[in-house]
């Protein structure tokens, strides 16, 4: 790398650009952008390379999606490297979109990734360009922006890349959030005495990500939106391995459309359980109390031959019949969610309602029948990050029992307890601090169950609260800590198997309010046709007044339905 010898340059050239620049277009040149550089000492053991920088206008771009309002903006991309004092080949790249001066608004913005990416590119980063921020996104050291976690893990078979694994637990994120505040107050010129209000929004393995600043660097971000958070890394990845155990242990493998079958009359049985028939199950929680899915036995099914695959991959025949007796049982094992052999609890499942992803099955062309398809997010967890070789899944879940998952689990916690599991409790320093974050769950999740949401959001009113009545100890996290479970609501979106359910979009703005203006939320506006709000935990949703006036009411056997107990472990599992 070539490196200036002196700060003093950056800083005096930094003072000169800043003094003329006047536009976007001004701003987005490499010079202007190398005299903004945070080459400040800010305590992370890093040195900025000036000739990495690069830079790209965008503008008219029409942007939108499930996390922020349709927009036409302007924008300004500006990419730098960095290394870390004593490791030798190392690079991490940060990227940065910059909104036009006139726009910008004394805010910074973080975004994360989704599965095993550390970033998802530019699907959360206009979100900050939308509210007048400066909004970054990392590479993490990875070697580049679509690089993911897994292909730089292992060094060699058996040797873990633990500087990698650090970085995607939280260190990379550390230091993208701090470079870029630094960052934006050098290029907008905003003052050490100046408020520059600091973001964060991501959901699942971004949602962790927004964990893992928030449980350690307490006065990182003012504010933070964490959706569907993938803590609890260990269980939920083994986790997803835990239907075709049960299909295995049944030696019944349903074709996948017995199961959405079986899903969708769950649906219409369980629609108006909140007191409004509309297609969206808002009221899991009774259903799971009292839908029981034996009345689907006898009920037929088919779906058509798909040269795609059906639900993807390998070409499918058709598929019809009736559903039979073995496939409800494992729907409703499934549901139940993971047990050991001596009856005690492992972990969680989706609600109901919810498609059953985890379990679906492939068809052998050759054997003419269907059999286990093992995800590759809990087989890749089983062979590459506890077994340290480079393989990305099982091949076969035969002789796996829900013992050895729960075993893995455990495994899993230890390795990894201090990097990527993310569920300390105790959150004094950020209550401390006076930030705020804002959860939403889609209550129909099928990749990160719902109920791990709620399960931590109780884990850290009993550490922090424990000694409080229950409503005494949620109206203590409201002054700070929110969870929103959204109706019908997939993972990280809206549901096409009910669409009426929307999404919250404005979550970012909300937590703006809540954080500069003390406007705390009581629900949230969602884009739904049929639900316009969102209820805050423990609160659920009951329809009155022939379907026409939203109350949010405290129900406490349905909240009882929730709460878990991992017994089958002999630690606390937050």
């Amino acid at each position: 790398m070539h490196l200036y010898s002196s700060t003093l340059a950056l800083a005096l050239s930094s003072v000169i650009a800043l003094a003329r620049a006047a536009s976007l277009a001004e701003i987005c040149t490499i010079s202007y952008a190398t005299a903004a550089l945070p080459v400040e000492d800010l305590g992370l053991a890093v040195t900025i390379d000036p000739s990495s920088v690069s830079v790209a206008l965008t503008t008219n771009k029409t942007v939108g999606s499930n996390w922020y309002p349709s927009s036409i903006v302007d924008y300004c991309t500006v990419t730098f490297a960095y290394s870390h004092h004593g490791l030798n080949n190392d690079t991490v790249h940060v990227s940065y979109l910059v909104p036009s001066p006139d726009k910008f608004s004394n805010r910074y913005l973080s975004t994360g990734g989704g599965g095993l990416a550390i970033n998802q590119g530019t699907s959360y980063t206009p979100s900050g360009i939308v509210v007048g921020a400066v909004a970054g996104i990392t590479d993490g050291g990875f070697g580049s922006f679509s690089t993911a976690f897994d292909a730089a893990f292992l060094l060699a078979n058996g040797t873990v890349n633990w500087q990698a694994t650090y970085m995607f637990g939280y260190q990379a994120h550390h230091e993208l959030a701090t470079l870029g505040k630094q960052f934006t107050r050098n290029l907008f010129n905003v003052s050490a005495d100046a408020r520059l209000y600091a973001y964060y929004q991501g959901c699942s393995e971004g949602g962790r990500e927004g964990w893992s600043q928030a449980q350690r660097y307490a006065d990182q971000f003012d504010g933070l939106v964490t959706g569907a958070p993938a803590i609890r890394f260990s269980h939920l990845q083994t986790n997803h391995l835990s239907g075709g155990v049960l299909e295995v242990a049944a030696d019944y493998f349903p074709p996948p459309c017995e199961l959405e079958k079986i899903r969708n009359l769950t649906i219409a049985a369980c629609d108006g359980l909140d007191g409004k028939v509309d297609g969206v199950v808002a009221r899991s929680d009774l259903c799971k109390l009292d839908y029981d899915y034996e009345q689907a036995i006898g009920e037929t099914y088919n779906c058509a031959a798909r040269p795609g695959g059906f639900p993807g991959g390998a070409p499918t025949p058709e598929q019809s019949g009736t559903v039979t007796a073995e496939a409800v049982a494992i729907a409703k094992a499934f549901t139940d969610g993971l047990l050991d052999s001596r009856g005690r609890r492992i972990y969680l499942n989706p609600q109901p309602g919810s498609s059953f992803a985890d379990a679906q099955t492939k068809y052998d062309a050759a054997t003419g029948s269907w059999e286990p398809a093992p995800s590759s997010l809990g087989g890749g967890w089983i062979t590459r990050f506890l077994g340290l070789e480079d393989k990305d899944n099982l091949d076969t879940l035969a002789g796996v029992t829900a013992d050895d998952l729960r075993d893995w689990m455990l495994q899993g916690m230890h390795t990894y307890g201090d990097s990527l599991q993310t569920t300390w409790p105790v959150l004094d320093g950020f209550r401390a601090a006076g930030a705020k974050i804002l959860v939403v769950h889609g209550e129909a999740d099928s990749g990160i169950p719902s109920g791990s949401s709620v399960h931590y959001y109780e884990a850290v009113r009993n550490a922090m609260f424990g000694d409080l009545a229950y409503d005494d100890g949620v109206a203590a996290l409201d002054a700070f800590y929110r969870l929103y479970l959204v109706p019908g609501g997939e993972h990280c979106a809206s549901n096409p198997a009910q669409p009426g359910a929307g999404w919250p979009a404005t979550t970012l703005q909300t937590v703006i309010d809540w954080v500069e203006h003390g406007v705390a939320p009581d629900t949230l506006n969602t884009t739904g046709k049929t639900i316009d709000r969102i209820c805050r935990w423990p609160l659920r949703p009951l329809w009155s007044g022939n379907e026409t006036t939203l109350d949010c009411v405290f129900d406490q056997r349905s909240v009882d339905s929730w709460m878990y107990t991992f017994d089958a472990f002999k630690v606390p599992i937050y």
